[in-house]
């Protein structure tokens, strides 16, 4: 069974790819693997998954 999990990131306004990076790292290391990424009005949201039962 997946769970996911859905955020939007807040970048800034400088040095938004290295902060994009840190972000994604950084949810990674938590086990998390990038699903998508959509542009909503807010911004980017990112979806994330894994198994539930790791």
């Amino acid at each position: 069974m997946k769970e996911y999990k859905v955020e939007t990131p807040s970048l800034g306004f400088r040095n938004r790819a290295k902060k994009l990076e840190e972000f994604l790292n950084n949810t990674a290391r938590e086990g998390w693997a990038l699903k998508e990424t959509v542009l909503g009005e807010g911004g980017y949201v990112v979806i994330f998954e894994r198994d539930k039962n790791r």
